[in-house]
């Protein structure tokens, strides 16, 4: 086991310093008594008060939780699908055209996704809306849970599954009974992703949302042109919060997991 030398300590520190200060500023200036955020006047929690009473950005902010519990949802029933049929499929026609389009929106711009999809949209005549942000936060958010799930197939043991064959289970059995809560814990961290990214999103979101849904980030940025205001700070320190949370919980389940496994691996060995 390499030792932490000191060159490794300076650069990990001053990653995080350069990572989580920032973070810790504005959580800091989310209390500050006086309206200008660069001046503080001491401790209040009267932009949080302010805050929920601010209608527009409660709006959004609810717009942007349906989004994104939709389309990480939709995303992660999707990207579950394409990671068996690239890891179990073995080799069938259009196989490298399946995993090319997979794995496009990975690299393609942003404003090239949110563009194509605006024109798809007005072509077909669908109205933008939450249906149109939601499906284009599936599009791109689908292949990250691909990738994670695909990760923890790979390294899957297929006897287990075998084994439930021969006991006389279906595929679609064993898959539910087998595969599912072995992978579970990838398919929640793939959920968490997508829901994160639809959270986090502002492009492609710009280019598909219309008058009647906007969401948080959009709202956000176009508070922040006219100056950034004490309420912005208590929005974005309930945002890092609900991260937080949900890192943390994903964290504690993926453990869990991984504890119950070596358990049960560990009562079979010794029967």
């Amino acid at each position: 086991m390499r030792r932490l030398t000191w060159f490794n300590t300076v650069s990990l520190t001053i990653g995080f310093a350069f990572l989580y200060i920032p973070m810790l500023i504005l959580i800091i200036f989310s209390f500050n008594e006086s309206k200008l955020v660069t001046v503080w006047a001491g401790f209040s929690t009267k932009w949080y008060g302010e805050l929920i009473r601010n209608e527009a950005f409660l709006d959004a902010a609810w717009v942007t939780l349906r989004v994104a519990v939709l389309s990480s949802t939709v995303a992660t029933v999707l990207g579950t699908m394409a990671a068996y049929v690239m890891v179990r499929g073995g080799r069938f026609f259009g196989r490298t055209l399946f995993s090319g389009m997979i794995y496009a929106p990975l690299v393609m711009p942003e404003v090239i996704t949110g563009l194509s999809l605006l024109l798809l949209f007005i072509a077909i005549g669908l109205d933008r809306g939450i249906i149109t942000i939601v499906l284009a936060h599936t599009t791109f958010s689908m292949c990250y849970v691909s990738v994670v799930v695909s990760s923890r197939l790979v390294s899957f043991d297929r006897s287990v599954e075998e084994a439930a064959l021969d006991l006389g289970c279906t595929p679609f059995q064993a898959f539910r009974l087998v595969t599912l809560p072995i992978i579970l814990p990838a398919v929640a961290s793939g959920w968490l992703l997508a829901f994160t990214l639809s959270l986090d999103d502002l492009v492609i979101a710009s280019f598909t949302a219309g008058p009647s849904a906007t969401t948080l980030p959009i709202k956000i940025f176009s508070s922040v042109r006219l100056g950034v205001s004490p309420e912005i700070n208590a929005l974005s320190t309930i945002m890092i919060a609900i991260v937080a949370v949900g890192v943390i919980v994903a964290s504690l389940m993926s453990k869990n997991a991984i504890a119950r496994q070596a358990r049960e691996e560990k009562a079979a060995a010794q029967t």
